[in-house]
């Protein structure tokens, strides 16, 4: 079985019509958005980034399951007031669910946290107790910064986040730490996830985190931003401090990591270090990587082919790799 654990939904339009009204009345509306089956239904039967619909595509690479979320970077955490974000959020998370609902052979559900700049974690925590309790999700998105760039918080090694990782070890469910928008002048969001992962991990492996929470279960998608590729660094530096109970890369096995990433080369450096052990198959099919490399002519995010011809790993690994480990950290009953 494929289980592919980073995707995205495909929305209909009306949700983003949803989101500008949000956004232009700065208020709540008194009524929840109600989408029907088949606006649902269409969104995910229509093309989408240059390819088949969401459906077609999951059916040409073969994946049997994916874990869709909200798209992260439409989730204006950085607005204000807080209950715009909030209103959006739960009705991003209603979508997620009816998908589910309609396709239980296809789509598991993974909420959004309706996170905002400036306000405590624990604010979180109510709607995914919904999403995790009467929903059926098995897991949330988290962004190290809502502020999206304007106000960063704490790194999340830091006691401001323990409220949450507290509610996640009492649910037993993972999050995936992922960027959101981004307000920054210099780069743009698909760049600020990759900075974030980044940050994230190295404020994680340099806390307590994981001492104070050790079942914990967080996962660094698009393989581990840069920290992988450039875990000299990181190695040399806990060497030279001399007092380390464990290497950085015994640390770094202490998270997961999905494999979004476009190139056989970064996917085998990521099995390196983060170990078959750690890692699980992820995508965004369809989304950044829907496009077609010139040279073959096959989809960049059709990774499955270039995993499957790594020599160094075992099917043994692979299977780890594209389904026992999902099942293990996300408790699926499929």
């Amino acid at each position: 079985m494929i289980i592919d654990i980073h995707a995205h939904f495909t929305a209909p339009d009306k949700l983003f019509a949803y989101k500008s009204n949000l956004l232009a009345a700065r208020s709540r509306p008194r009524d929840k958005l109600k989408l029907s089956d088949e606006l649902i239904t269409e969104a995910l039967n229509r093309p989408v980034h240059g390819g088949a619909s969401h459906l077609e595509q999951l059916d040409q690479v073969g994946t049997d399951y994916q874990i869709i979320s909200p798209r992260p970077y439409q989730m204006m955490h950085s607005e204000k007031p807080e209950r715009i974000v909030h209103g959006f959020c739960e009705a991003c998370n209603d979508l997620t669910a009816r998908q589910v609902q309609l396709f239980p052979d296809r789509f598991i559900g993974m909420a959004s946290l309706p996170q905002n700049m400036g306000v405590s974690p624990k604010e979180s925590i109510p709607e995914l107790e919904r999403c995790v309790k009467e929903l059926g999700f098995v897991g949330c998105l988290l962004n190290s910064d809502p502020s999206e760039n304007l106000e960063p918080p704490p790194g999340l090694g830091d006691e401001y986040w323990y409220p949450l990782y507290e509610k996640l070890v009492e649910l037993d469910v993972p999050a995936m730490v992922h960027g959101a928008g981004c307000r920054a002048d210099r780069f743009n969001y698909t760049l600020n996830f990759i900075l974030e992962e980044s940050i994230s991990i190295i404020s994680l492996l340099s806390s307590r985190v994981f001492q104070d929470f050790p079942t914990l279960k967080l996962i660094i998608c698009h393989g581990g931003g840069a920290i992988p590729y450039q875990i000299g660094r990181f190695r040399a530096a806990r060497i030279k401090g001399g007092r380390a109970r464990e290497t950085f890369e015994e640390s770094l096995q202490r998270l997961y990591f999905d494999t979004a990433l476009y190139t056989q080369d970064a996917l085998e450096m990521l099995f390196r270090w983060a170990t078959p052990d750690r890692c699980m198959f992820g995508t965004e099919r369809p989304g950044a990587g829907t496009a077609k490399d010139p040279k073959t002519g096959q989809w960049m995010d059709d990774t499955r082919p270039l995993i499957e011809s790594i020599a160094s790993l075992t099917a043994a690994d692979k299977k780890k790799i594209f389904e026992d480990n999902a099942r293990k950290v996300f408790n699926l009953k499929i």
